[in-house]
């Protein structure tokens, strides 16, 4: 095992835990909830809203802009700007909103067994086929990121198998000999773009791959962008080009009616929202399992005790609380709650917190809960190369 930091120092080892009695106590938990209700639908649905709110008032502020200079001439800079970013962020809001305080529940099947639940709300309906378009449009196309994240990702946390590896997914930068200074600027200019860069490819190329083993092919599905080659097609025609057809280039149509100008300032004010959009969710997702004091492992987990406790040592949450504190961090501030419960309502995560803290203490675990501000600096140092991973071999 790699040397702790001294802020762990005074935890129980990983080969110490009791693994069987950690299993009990996680299990227990789900003893203590009620089954999921009309009561966890309806916070879904208020999270719902308000996402749509923050969307509708970004198109809303576009209109006035584009109406107040068709009919005026123009705006000040001094007013165009502030109206456009403020647009931008309430539409990147509500965009960060529909992945992760909407889709993500339900595609792990989080409301699945609520009474009576419209079938769009369930992991079976929600986003398949043309519902793509209604329940979530996105650079990611929601089959390819379902298999990559539910699958992939939490049932092979900070294993070789796990596809979101932010350590070993950028070792072409640690290993380069790039000025530190620049390798900065990469990661920052590359948080504002990872949806197009690294998600919408890597979901593709991990479900390609599952279906090359289903098939018994041995080919391997590498990361493509190229749209020459067979994958980086696929990648164009069913993942990018629906975004961008419909995020770049109808949605500024709407505003034909007030000139080309208006079409020209909707694009510009969608590609500032697209960017920053991109940085929420940078902020809000991968620090949850990347820093000096997250842990990775050299072989599967064992027994489902074993993996309880991986879920505890390989996730941090953020600041947690109020609803509105929870929907601006997309929920994914309980990522230690989600990963031991990952098919559960996201109110549920609110209950549970403190039950999973006691059992923590109660274990000698380390419960890992800081500002997502503080965390992305620790991410940012281990992507560039500034620290690494906790490592436990051969356990």
């Amino acid at each position: 095992m790699s040397k702790v930091p001294e802020k762990n120092i005074g935890y129980a080892r990983y080969e110490d835990i009791n693994k069987d009695e950690l299993e009990k106590d996680i299990d227990a938990i789900k003893s203590t909830m009620p089954p999921p209700s009309e009561e966890d639908f309806q916070h879904l649905l208020k999270l719902e809203r308000w996402g749509r709110r923050f969307t509708f008032s970004g198109y809303g502020l576009i209109l006035l802009i584009t109406a107040t200079e068709f009919f005026t001439g123009g705006l000040s800079a001094y007013i165009f700007w502030p109206l456009a970013i403020v647009a931008a962020l309430f539409i990147s809001t509500g965009n960060v909103s529909r992945w992760a305080n909407t889709t993500h529940p339900i595609l792990h099947g989080g409301y699945d067994k609520v009474p009576n639940i419209p079938e769009r709300y369930t992991k079976k309906f929600f986003a398949k086929g043309a519902r793509r378009y209604v329940d979530w449009l996105d650079w990611i196309k929601p089959q390819a990121w379902e298999y990559e994240h539910n699958i992939m990702h939490h049932y092979h946390l900070g294993e070789d198998d796990d596809p979101d590896n932010v350590e070993r997914n950028l070792q072409w930068l640690i290993q380069s000999k790039t000025p530190m200074f620049l390798r900065y600027i990469i990661v920052y200019g590359f948080a504002g773009m990872w949806k197009f860069l690294y998600y919408a490819p890597n979901t593709l190329r991990i479900l390609e791959n599952k279906k090359n083993r289903d098939q018994q092919k041995l080919e391997v599905t590498d990361f493509q962008l190229d749209p020459r080659t067979k994958n980086g097609l696929e990648l164009w025609m069913e993942y990018y080009l629906p975004y961008i057809v419909i995020k770049f280039v109808l949605f500024p149509a709407f505003f034909l009616p007030f000139g080309l100008h208006a079409v020209f300032t909707a694009f510009i004010i969608l590609l500032i929202a697209e960017f920053f959009a991109n940085l929420h969710s940078f902020l809000v997702i991968v620090p949850n399992h990347s820093a000096e004091d997250i842990y990775m492992f050299s072989e599967p987990h064992k027994s489902t005790g074993e993996f309880y406790l991986r879920q505890i040592m390989g996730s941090v949450n953020y600041n947690t609380g109020s609803d509105w504190l929870d929907f601006l961090h997309g929920f994914l501030n309980y990522q230690i709650e989600h990963h031991l419960f990952p098919n559960m309502p996201l109110s549920y995560y609110q209950k549970m917190q403190p039950i999973v803290k006691d059992i923590c203490k109660k274990h000698n675990l380390e419960y890992r809960q800081e500002s997502v501000f503080k965390r992305i600096g620790m991410t940012i140092d281990l992507m560039v190369g500034k620290s690494k991973l906790l490592r436990v071999d051969g356990v």
